[in-house]
C-alpha cells in the first residue's frame, strides 16, 4: 500500500484596514449666498460652479502601516481623512475602513467649546464606542498625558491652541483605537509634547495600529511613515517610500517646469566609461532621480579617502565622492551637497556648498562640465546608510531650485563601534572637578 502524501500550500495575504475605490468629493461653491437659496426653490437650475476635491482615489492601507500623505494645501488631504474617519460623505466610490477609528482632525475638532476637559472627555470616548466604565478606567491616563492640570475642569473655550491638541492627542491615542488619523494636529504645542507625542506614536506603531500621517513636516514623514502617498489637485500622483514622495513633493512646491516622474537621460549625456577602467564607478540606473535636465550629474564615484573603492567602512573613516555634472543650460548660484540618510530617511551626515566652502558658484555657462569632490567623515553607528546626492539654484536657505536629485543612490555599510553616545558623534568634552571631603569641611 502506498500513500501519496501531498504537500499544501497556504497563502496568506495581507489585511487591508482601510481601501478606498473611485472616491471622488464634489462641492458646490456660491458666487452669492442667495444663489444657494434659489438653487433650494428651483433645483432644476443649478446656480454652483462644481470643485472637485478628490477625483479618482484608488488605495489599499495595510493593517498596522503607517502612512504618509504629503501634498500642497487645498490638494485634498483633509478630505480624504475626513471621508476615512466618517465624518465626510464620498459623492461617488467606495470606503471600507475596518477598525476602531480614532482621529485629529481640525484643531479641536469633536469639541463642544462650552463643555470642560473633562466632559469632553467622556463625550468623545462615547463617540468613539467606549462605555462610561471604560472612560472612567481611562481618564486619569487621559489627564495625565495632557498634563493641562487644573484647566481639565475649565470649559474648553478658555484653553490655549497648545492645551486644545495636548487634550485632543491624549484622547484619541487612549482610547485603544485600532486606526489612529493625525492630520496636522502635532504642528501645535512645545518640542517637549511634540517628542512625546512621538513616543506614543512609535509605541502604538509596535502594538500594531493603523497610523494615517498627514503633516508638512517631511522630516517626521519619513521617520515614521513606511509608506506613504502624494496628492495634488485631488489625485494620487506618487504612491511609494517616504524619501520618493518627499523628494517630489519638494520638486512640485520648488519648481512649475520640474518633472515628478524620473526623466530619461539622454545617453549623450553620460561618458561612455567602463566600470572596470574606474575604480568605485557608482551604477545609478535603478537609482530614484529628480531631474529638470538643466543640469545632470553624469558620473558617481565613490572610495574610501585614497581614491580606493571600499565596501565596507570602519567607524570614522572618511568617505570620498565625486560627482562630475554635466550643464545643459545656463546657471546661477549653483549649490551640490552629498549626505547619507538612515532607513527612515532623517539626514545623518553630510556636506553642502550652501553651509561650506567653496559656497555657491554664481555662474555656469552652458556645456560646462564640473567636479564635485566631498570628504564625509562617517562618525555614525555600524549599520547601513543610504546615500544621497543632489545640485540646486539656490537663493537662501530655504529658498532653491532643484537641478538634479539622486535619491537611494548607494549602500554605505559602516562596522565597527561608535565610542560616542547617540547615532553620530559631535565634537565636545567632558571634564570632573572632585571634591574631597575631610569630616564636615569640603576641601578645594
Amino acid at each position: 500500500m502506498v500513500l501519496e502524501l501531498q504537500e499544501s500550500t497556504v497563502t496568506t495575504t495581507t489585511e487591508i484596514a482601510v481601501s478606498l475605490r473611485g472616491v471622488s468629493k464634489c462641492f458646490k461653491r456660491y458666487g452669492r449666498p442667495v444663489d444657494r437659496l434659489k438653487e433650494l426653490l428651483l433645483p432644476s437650475k443649478s446656480r454652483a460652479s462644481e470643485f472637485w476635491a478628490l477625483r479618482d482615489i484608488n488605495l489599499d492601507i495595510p493593517k498596522g502601516e503607517t502612512f504618509g500623505i504629503v501634498g500642497r494645501n487645498g490638494s485634498g488631504k483633509s478630505t480624504m481623512l475626513q471621508i476615512i474617519a466618517g465624518t465626510l460623505t464620498p459623492t461617488t466610490g467606495e470606503v471600507s475602513v475596518k477598525g476602531r477609528v480614532s482621529a485629529l482632525l481640525e484643531l479641536g475638532s469633536g469639541f463642544n467649546p462650552e463643555f470642560t476637559g473633562r466632559q469632553n472627555v467622556f463625550f468623545n470616548g462615547r463617540l468613539l464606542g467606549l462605555n462610561q466604565k471604560e472612560i472612567e478606567d481611562k481618564f486619569d491616563e487621559i489627564a495625565s498625558f495632557a498634563d493641562i492640570g487644573d484647566f481639565i475642569e475649565q470649559p474648553v473655550k478658555t484653553y490655549s491652541s497648545g492645551m486644545f491638541v495636548r487634550l485632543a492627542f491624549a484622547v484619541a491615542v487612549n482610547v485603544d483605537p485600532e486606526i489612529l488619523i493625525v492630520d496636522e494636529a502635532l504642528a501645535v504645542g512645545d518640542i517637549f509634547f511634540q517628542a512625546k507625542c512621538f513616543r506614543k506614536i512609535e509605541e502604538m506603531q509596535r502594538n500594531g495600529v493603523t497610523i494615517l500621517f498627514v503633516s508638512h513636516d517631511l522630516g517626521a514623514v519619513q521617520s515614521l511613515c513606511s509608506e506613504g502617498i502624494l496628492l495634488d489637485y485631488g489625485q494620487i500622483l506618487c504612491k511609494d517610500v517616504p524619501n520618493v514622495i518627499t523628494s517630489k513633493f519638494y520638486s512640485l512646491c520648488r519648481t512649475e517646469y520640474e518633472k515628478l516622474d524620473q526623466i530619461e537621460i539622454p545617453s549623450s549625456f553620460i561618458e561612455p566609461l567602463e566600470p572596470e577602467h574606474e575604480p568605485g564607478l557608482i551604477d545609478l540606473s535603478q537609482a530614484s532621480r529628480v531631474t529638470n535636465g538643466q543640469a545632470v550629474i553624469t558620473k558617481v564615484i565613490a572610495t574610501n579617502i585614497n581614491d580606493q573603492p571600499q565596501k565596507v567602512f570602519l567607524v570614522g573613516d572618511e568617505i570620498k565622492v565625486v560627482l562630475t555634472v554635466q550643464f545643459n543650460s545656463n546657471c546661477y548660484n549653483v549649490t551640490a551637497g552629498f549626505g547619507i540618510r538612515d532607513k527612515f530617511g532623517k539626514l545623518l551626515c553630510g556636506k553642502h556648498t550652501w553651509y561650506d566652502s567653496p559656497g555657491p558658484l554664481p555662474s555656469v555657462a552652458k556645456g560646462e562640465k564640473l567636479e564635485f569632490t566631498f570628504v564625509v567623515k562617517l562618525a555614525v553607528q555600524a549599520g547601513e546608510y543610504i546615500a544621497f546626492m543632489g545640485l540646486g539654484t539656490q537663493r537662501s536657505e530655504n529658498d532653491y531650485d532643484s537641478l538634479d536629485i539622486i535619491q537611494d543612490a548607494f549602500v554605505v555599510n559602516v562596522a565597527g563601534r561608535n565610542k560616542n553616545w547617540g547615532v553620530t558623534s559631535i565634537p565636545g568634552s567632558i571634564d570632573i572637578k572632585r571634591h574631597a571631603i575631610t569630616g564636615s569641611k569640603v576641601i578645594l
